[in-house]
């Protein structure tokens, strides 16, 4: 088979821009062969291009030459044709296609490069192994699914730096190559040759850098940053990411969350969905009493505290601690359970909590007995249930762990892992996550007045919850709790959380260096590792910085959200594997004795 040469031969339209009103136009349309049908001397191709698809007829009564280069294209294999656009004949439309009334009559075909069978098909919906999608990512990314989910990225991207850009913000590019910072995961290193034994890091975020700008006086910066963090993956995480990060001085946390609801709602009228703002407010105690978790998923309806509704006489009776409290919740719509099958939840209830000292109280049951009926309707009134829902009450039990008793949050985040574990269970069936494309299918919330600091077990000092830049309220620096009271000072950070997925968080920034040094001081770190890890940062603070604080969201989780994809890698051109793999170039890969010798380093494998 000969190839043809392109030559000075233009293309005049994208395959799926072609509409009814061309009929009769002369075009030139160019892409790959998504499907073949061969009915003899009429021989049809579907052309695939990033618009779309276009049916493409050679007649070998029209064009010889072309119905025979039709014989020999198959399936991926690049074509030019040019032709006229016909309408299609009545009852032969495809409705499924945007170009399905109209189709190409090519005069001309040239085939510019043919293609091996490939281990799957572009044109397929779905490809069931993801090792493959990943080795093959080039044939991958041509599925229509995939190209789609790109453009979504696309015009998200656009929608906020347009936004922000209208907002007075300058998009700044701060350095891959710095030095390692505090960030909460590990870092990826980058050996220096000039400097032997020393290294730079890539960036976990660019926070630093954003701050000293606005030392600098840029007032408002934003950045689609690349970030690099060296952690376990999942499918909702990354070793390289993408976030959109902002920073800005003299702001109240309100003026913060403004804009970011100015610029997701921007984001989001892309994709045609209009948001509701302003987005629910709710601070750490709140979420964690209602929802039990500080990202709260907030389509499925939140906790209930039943501590005052269950009498004496029950806890009695049941054997119910009277100290901690009764908490309750509701899955909708999946209430319709079998005796078998409520039987088997209770089993499932018990097993979930273990030895912990919570329990499961079946109101059901309750109900049936004449002397609780009326607690039984008193609970399922305040949880506003209906016969369709099921209905759970989880009873802290006597002889509850003392430890229990110092830390109630714990039984508020324990409940609400089973508010989430049950509602996975029966999403599915009952579609309680059902997505239907309006504002109502996306709970926004921020969440805020986070923890300062929490305990760091298995090293049994106390660490910077957030990250050690972050400011504490005043009065709790004022009341000397930095040092006295730690587990009860209060940050000022936030979250932006939509649908139990935490999209960003950001913080009101220490911009005194005096603040700064105490903050590093109650982390353990002395004066001489302060100004070894941070002095460059001091340094700048002693120059008139303003206050600042800033943000920074995920773009990669805000898509996938978009593009109801379940995994980053759905959203990310060139993904790596649950272990930090890239399949298609086979990274990563160990390099040659000569590039180690430059870099003063030799490989050490730990067994």
């Amino acid at each position: 088979m000969t190839l043809d040469f392109l030559g000075t031969l233009q293309r005049t339209q994208m395959c799926g821009e072609l509409r009814p009103q061309d009929a009769g136009q002369q075009v030139v349309v160019m892409g790959w062969v998504n499907r073949r049908r061969d009915h003899g001397n009429l021989i049809f191709l579907d052309v695939r291009d990033r618009s779309g698809l276009i049916q493409v007829v050679l007649d070998k009564e029209l064009s010889a030459s072309a119905h025979s280069r039709g014989e020999a294209a198959r399936p991926e294999f690049v074509v030019a044709a040019t032709g006229t656009v016909r309408r299609r004949a009545a009852g032969l439309e495809n409705p499924n296609m945007a170009t399905g009334e109209i189709e190409v009559v090519a005069s001309e075909l040239l085939l510019l490069n043919d293609a091996k069978t490939p281990p799957f098909s572009p044109a397929e919906d779905a490809i069931a192994n993801e090792e493959v999608r990943l080795k093959y990512r080039y044939l991958d990314l041509r599925r229509v699914e995939m190209q789609k989910n790109f453009r979504i990225r696309h015009e998200v991207a656009r929608a906020i730096r347009n936004y922000l850009s209208d907002e007075g913000f300058l998009e700044i590019e701060t350095p891959f190559m710095t030095r390692s910072t505090p960030e909460g995961a590990r870092d990826y290193l980058v050996p220096s040759r000039v400097h032997p034994g020393s290294f730079y890091a890539l960036p976990q975020s660019p926070q630093i850098f954003k701050q000293i700008l606005m030392v600098s006086g840029f007032d408002k910066y934003f950045q689609i940053a690349r970030c690099f963090r060296d952690e376990d993956l999942r499918a909702d995480r990354q070793p390289e990411f993408t976030q959109i990060d902002l920073e800005m001085t003299f702001p109240q946390q309100e003026l913060i969350f403004k804009t970011v609801e100015g610029f997701l709602t921007a984001a989001f009228k892309t994709a045609g969905i209009t948001l509701e703002i302003p987005f629910v407010h709710m601070t750490y105690d709140e979420a964690i009493r209602r929802y039990g978790i500080d990202k709260p998923d907030m389509r499925l309806p939140a906790m209930v505290d039943l501590t005052e509704t269950v009498t004496n006489e029950l806890r009695d009776s049941l054997k119910i601690e009277a100290l901690l409290p009764v908490l309750g919740f509701v899955i909708p719509s999946a209430g319709s359970l079998s005796g078998t099958q409520r039987r088997g939840l209770v089993d499932e209830i018990r097993k979930y909590f273990g030895e912990c000292g919570l329990d499961f109280l079946d109101v059901a049951r309750l109900r049936t007995n004449q002397a609780f009926a009326p607690l039984a309707s008193a609970i399922e009134s305040q949880m506003i249930a209906t016969p369709n829902d099921l209905l759970i009450v989880i009873t802290p039990k006597l002889g509850t762990p003392e430890r229990w008793n110092h830390d109630p949050q714990w039984i508020y985040k324990k409940v609400g892992g089973l508010r989430l574990e049950l509602a996975r269970k029966f999403a599915d069936k009952h579609g309680l996550y059902t997505q239907t494309g309006s504002a109502a299918d996306y709970k926004f919330c921020w969440v805020t007045d986070f923890p300062m600091y929490e305990w760091d077990e298995e090293a049994k000092t106390w660490q910077a919850a957030h990250h050690p830049f972050t400011s504490p309220h005043e009065e709790d620096i004022k009341a000397g709790r930095l040092t006295s009271d730690k587990g009860a000072v209060r940050a000022l950070a936030y979250d932006i959380v939509l649908n139990g997925t935490e999209l960003g968080s950001g913080s009101i920034r220490i911009h005194r260096k005096d603040v700064q040094a105490e903050i590093f001081r109650s982390l353990g770190m002395d004066e001489a590792e302060q100004k070894a890890r941070f002095g460059f940062f001091l340094d700048a603070l002693e120059y008139g910085t303003p206050p600042h604080g800033g943000i920074a969201l995920g773009l990669d989780r805000i898509v996938m959200i978009l593009a109801g994809a379940a995994s980053l890698r759905e959203v990310i051109a060139f993904p790596k594997t649950a272990r930090a793999i890239d399949l298609m170039v086979d990274a990563p890969t160990p390099v040659s004795e000569q590039q180690m010798k430059e870099l003063s380093l030799r490989t050490v494998v730990r067994s």
